[in-house]
């Protein structure tokens, strides 16, 4: 896990994945799009991994969960998400924890943290941010 948090740090990187079979996958992405794309097209990528990544929010802990993501060290994490991988037992760690992740511009949360907040399980959750994924494509056209 260290070499991941190296490379997280050192690279400039969002996310850094070493998936089962031993390969590393440095993405630098914003949001929980990585991910997301991760899950539906290269869901191998994540299933048994190891996973560093910059912001976890409920979201990015609930992809990661689906994926069968079997470690996570997040340099911050919001305590939803937090809920989220204690109850699929994920071994975690993180260097700040925080009540939720707050957007990009200060002024309120993380929009995905916002969609999904009364979700009780990664399932569902998940269309919530198929659907948030998808207008974001749709609206960048």
């Amino acid at each position: 896990m260290n070499e991941l948090i190296d490379i997280l740090d050192n690279q400039n990187a969002s996310l850094v994945i070493r998936d089962a079979q031993g390969a590393i996958h440095t993405l630098h992405g914003r949001g929980v799009s990585d991910l997301h794309n991760i899950l539906h097209n290269m869901p191998q990528w994540l299933n048994g991994a190891m996973v560093a990544d910059k912001v976890v929010g409920r979201g990015a802990a609930a992809l990661m969960i689906l994926g069968g993501v079997k470690q996570l060290h997040a340099a911050l994490i919001s305590e939803p998400a937090i809920e989220f991988l204690e109850k699929a037992h994920v071994k975690f760690s993180y260097r700040k924890r925080v009540p939720a992740i707050v957007n990009r511009a200060g002024t309120g949360f993380c929009p995905v943290e916002t969609l999904t907040a009364n979700c009780t399980s990664p399932q569902e959750a998940l269309p919530l941010i198929d659907q948030f994924v998808s207008s974001l494509k749709s609206s960048s056209c």
